[in-house]
């Protein structure tokens, strides 16, 4: 029997690509998103993977989206929480709400989604949670407190997380990537980029694949003794 894996932040970018990855390994995929119906209906539409709208910093919109998608597919057996925005600026320039916002969709999202799952990875004693941080969350950046602390923030909840959830075959782990090729990176002034890549050993920007690839390492059945871990996929522009 498949395994069920939700993917949040799902569709595009880095989603896109470990929702992608997950089906072709043989898991049943549910994409989530928060509010691109065009972008999502086109994802189903070349996949074939159902997505589900509901927004992840909402407790209890997760809890009933949750259900959804159980209803619809069966039990989750793997959370992928890479749902993520940015809303960059200084401290000095930063309002309340871009900051709540970023600390709501990151990291506040990583509890709402855990919590509606847990108590059913518990019972059946099985579960892969993998969270996506972030090498700005390891290393910082200027003009990103609110980003910065929200992934720092989820390298600190992986490690709680998987400590509880250890007894009970549940592995908890997070993926740190670097710069990668997405629409948020591309977004990024020329001039900037290109000294972005410089930093970077490799000379390169990650590619959405590279990040999949560490997903499908982390849950999959014979990873149960990697837990509480980080793994850093920068091409080595941070080694922590």
């Amino acid at each position: 029997m498949p395994r069920v894996a939700v993917v949040t932040g799902g569709t595009r970018g880095i989603g896109r690509a470990i929702s992608m990855a997950l089906k072709d390994a043989g898991y049943k995929v549910a994409a989530t998103y928060g509010g691109n119906d065009m972008a999502a209906q086109q994802f189903r539409e070349e996949t074939g993977i159902p997505v589900f709208k509901f927004d992840v910093a909402d407790f209890n919109a997760c809890t009933e989206g949750v259900k959804a998608v159980e209803g619809a597919l069966g039990p989750i057996e793997v959370l992928v929480n890479n749902a993520g925005i940015t809303r960059d600026t200084t401290i000095h320039r930063m309002s309340f709400e871009q900051w709540n916002a970023v600390i709501q969709t990151n990291l506040a999202s990583c509890f709402n989604m855990s919590r509606a799952i847990i108590e059913g990875m518990r019972t059946r004693g099985f579960g892969r949670i993998v969270n996506i941080g972030s090498i700005n969350g390891q290393a910082g950046q200027s003009g990103q407190v609110n980003y910065a602390a929200a992934k720092s923030g989820i390298h600190g909840f992986t490690k709680a997380l998987a400590q509880e959830g250890a007894a009970r075959g549940i592995t908890v782990n997070a993926v740190a990537p670097g710069y990668v090729d997405t629409e948020m990176v591309r977004a990024v002034p020329a001039e900037v980029l290109e000294k972005i890549i410089a930093r970077i050993p490799v000379g390169r920007l990650g590619k959405a694949e590279d990040i999949a690839r560490a997903v499908l390492f982390l849950v999959a059945d014979e990873a149960g003794f990697i837990t509480g871990s980080t793994l850093s996929v920068n091409g080595g522009q941070h080694m922590y």
